[in-house]
Formats: C-alpha cells, structure tokens, sequence
C-alpha cells in the first residue's frame, strides 16, 4: 500500500536485502492505534520459494522481552507481585535477591548468557545451573536472558499459568494480537518465515530455557501495533514506571523492557533482537503516536539496520540511530596488570575447574587450563580490569556442545591487610566463528576467581614452563 514518504520503500528493501544476503523483510507502520504500512519483501521459505507476506510470522528474539515485561507489570497491576519485592532465586546466593524491578532493568545481578536446544542428540543445557548472582543486585547493567528467565518463572508461579497462556491470554488477546505467541514453534495461522544463517541455510528448529526473553513470534503488523498500544493494559502510574529509563549511553536507557531515548531529538520507546536467523526491530514515538517494526529471517542484522534506519528517517523528524542505539560507550585500554602469576579456579556445573593466568609486560596474557597453554592480548575498561579471549575449550559437557572458546572479564580486588590480590569474574565459554556451521553458539557464564601467586612460585612454575 502506498504510503507518503515510503514510496519507495520496495525498492530499497529490495536493494539492501540483496546487498546483505538477507531472504525477506516485513515492514509495518503504525499510527494511532491503526495499521498503515504492512508490506513484505523477499521469500520466507527458500525451499518452497514461499513469499513473504505481511501475516508471514517471524522470529523476535529480544523483542520478546518487552511482552514478558509487559505481562510482569500487570500481574503486579493486579495484585499478583509486587515490582519491588524480592523475587525468590533457588540455590544460595552471595547477594540478596533482585526485585522484579531490577531484574526488568537488567540489574538485577545475573551475567550474559544465552544456549540453544537443537533438538537432535547434542545435550541440552539447563539454564538453572547458571543462574547464579555476579554482582549486587542494582549496581550495574548487565544485558540479561538469565533475569527474564527468573521473571518468566515468576509469573507462572503467582499465576498458576504457563508463560505463554498467560501472555496469550492477558496481553496479546485484549490487544487484538492474534497472531502473536511465546514459544519454541509458532503455531499459526500463517507460516511462519524459515531462519536462515548469514549465508542462506536453513536452521534446523531450536529451543531455549530462557522463553520469556527470546522465543516470540508475530507479523511486523502486530508487533508494530503492541509497541504503540501494550500501555493501555496498565495503570497509569505503572506505564509511566515502564519509561522511567536508567542511563546506559548519553541518549539511550533502559526501563521495564524498554529502550528509552531522552535529551535532544524525540522520544523513541525501542527494542531490538537477534539470534539464529532472526534480526528484529521495533520502535514507538509516543508523541506522534507512531510505531515501526521492521522483521528479518537472517542471522545477520546489516539488513534490518539499513531499513529501520531508512523507515525512522523518512517518518520522524531529528531521528538518528543513536536514539535507538543502547550501546554502552566503554573505551578500551591495555591491561596494566603487574608481571606475574594468578592461580584459581573456573567454577561450573561440573566442579570447579583449575586455571593459571600469567600477566606478561608486553600486555599479553597466557593461559593454562586442562593441560593446554595459549596466550592473548589483555585489555581493561571502565568494568573491568582484564578482558582477554582464547582459543581453548573449557572441560565441561556443556561447553564441549557449541562453545569453544573462552572470555575472561575480570576486576582486580586488591588485597586487603596481609591477604593476596585477585582477579573475580566472569568466564564465558563461547563460539565465535560467524555462524559457519549454521548453528549459533551458546554463551555460557562461570564463575572466576584468581589470586596472585608468590614471585618464588611464579618464577619456579616459569622455569618449569621453559624445560618442558
């Protein structure tokens, strides 16, 4: 359908979905509480040569996390919980638990984390067994699926409801969102659009355990018409809580599931998603009440940048992508780490698993786990006092699955009367290959502890290194 300033919107979508390898986009516009623009370009299924068409369903990926946030505050609009109070977590913690609020923020304590359930016979990987607190809950940001996890299990558990009936029922069917769903597989009406990696194969139908923060599906339309309605479920003073946003950038913070842009330009309410074969945007401006939502089916999101890009430009005046951008702006700096040798442990599901760093003058860092030494470049930052990546396999069965290699992001804690410095943290298991064999990687968090040896242990177990 024809629409001012998207005239030309088929042939761009067409030239970007060319440029970047992408099968298809669904674009939808929304304007006061009314589909304008559905249009959709491209084949969702390779295979069948099946078109996209405006109902074709896609993945959303993070873009799910608004809906279960959506969901949250209206379970505590009614009663059922309460946004600050402290969620109940299993196992023991080192910190109290977050509230509801925190874990929306992203600050409720838990680290990055993410895994895929394939189907076939590689194990699947238990999101409970990672759910462990890295930090006090409400001192920092830390983009979480692990946290939307814990608010899932949260609304099943004051609901009595499976987080996708619960969703469908309270969220979706008042709004008029019949084609929206939580879930591993979209169940209809419409076909959904096939995920596809970078380079055109299929994937293979996945899974996660972390639901409420990663597996929507829905057409552009309707995902455009829930940015610009979901607040009209809640009560007034709960919606306004939802874009009370804490800074992440110098224009962009995060609310209750919300992206919120603020200072100069107009206000845009966004969220974006990613993940195997899927690259999802969506974008409200409240005072135009205007809402876009622009949906891939590739792993890569070069195509889905360039057209929301394209769509905010041509309909909001002083839209710039840094309003949609929730990037945190942190330079990194060599690592200024003394010479010498930390020794510890890497703590997983499996046990605890012995690891040596050896912090070189040259800025470099080497690395002994399970019997094999590698090194790499350190860097620190704003967070952290080492970030360094390695080519080695962490000895677990979960890792062993799609996760090959190895980040350390760990802060120095200087010792306190007599007691020896250390290095805590985070280490995560990863796979960081561009998607080549069509499976995402998993991104699995552990944590890391480090204490700095004696100058007599450390130049002993140097010389030893050097005779073997």
């Amino acid at each position: 359908m024809p629409y001012g300033p998207l005239n030309r919107l088929g042939e761009y979508c067409a030239e970007a979905l060319a440029e970047h390898g992408c099968p298809s986009v669904s674009v939808a516009v929304a304007e006061r509480g009314e589909v304008v623009l559905a249009e959709a370009y491209g084949v969702a299924d390779l295979a069948r040569g099946r078109p996209a068409t405006p109902a074709t369903a896609y993945g959303l990926a993070s873009v799910t996390k608004p809906v279960t946030a959506t969901a949250v505050c209206l379970a505590a609009d009614e009663g059922l919980l309460d946004l600050d109070a402290p969620v109940p977590l299993p196992g023991e913690h080192r910190w109290p638990a977050p509230t509801a609020r925190q874990l929306l923020r992203h600050r409720g304590g838990f680290p990055a984390f993410y895994a895929w359930d394939y189907g076939d016979d590689e194990r699947r990987i238990d999101a409970s067994r990672y759910a462990s607190l890295y930090r006090a809950p409400g001192t920092g940001f830390e983009y979480a699926n692990l946290g939307y996890r814990a608010l899932g299990l949260l609304l099943e558990s004051v609901t009595g409801q499976e987080l996708s009936a619960f969703v469908r029922e309270r969220v979706f069917e008042p709004l008029g969102l019949t084609g929206c769903h939580v879930g591993r597989s979209y169940p209809g009406p419409a076909p959904a659009a096939v995920r596809y990696t970078p380079d055109g194969r299929a994937y293979p139908d996945y899974d996660c355990d972390h639901p409420g923060a990663t597996l929507g599906w829905a057409p552009a339309g309707e995902v455009a018409l829930f940015a610009q309605s979901c607040e009209r479920l809640l009560k007034p003073a709960t919606a306004a809580a939802m874009n009370e946003a804490v800074p992440l950038n110098a224009l962009v913070g995060y609310g209750l599931g919300w992206c919120l842009s603020y200072g100069d330009g107009p206000v845009v309410r966004s969220h974006g998603g990613g993940g195997g074969g899927v690259a999802a945007m969506t974008a409200a401006v409240p005072a135009r009440d205007l809402s876009v939502a622009v949906l891939t089916n590739s792993t890569s999101k070069a195509a889905r940048d360039a057209i929301v890009h394209y769509v905010l430009d041509a309909l909001v005046p002083g839209y710039r992508p840094e309003l949609i951008d929730p990037g945190i702006q942190e330079p990194e700096r060599p690592a200024d780490l003394p010479e010498g040798l930390w020794a510890g442990r890497i703590g997983t599901p499996d046990g605890d698993v012995p690891v040596e760093l050896r912090t070189r003058a040259d800025g470099r860092v080497e690395l002994l786990l399970d019997g094999v030494r590698t090194d790499s470049v350190a860097v620190a930052a704003e967070s952290c006092d080492l970030r360094a990546v390695f080519p080695a396999q962490l000895p677990t069965a979960d890792a062993r699955v799609n996760s090959p290699s190895l980040l350390l992001s760990l802060r120095r804690e200087r010792g306190l009367g007599r007691g020896a410095e250390r290095l805590t943290g985070v280490a995560h298991a990863f796979k960081d290959d561009g998607d080549r064999e069509g499976r995402l990687g998993n991104f699995l968090c552990h944590p890391c502890e480090l204490t700095a040896q004696p100058a007599s242990t450390s130049n002993a177990r140097s010389t030893s290194a050097v005779v073997l």
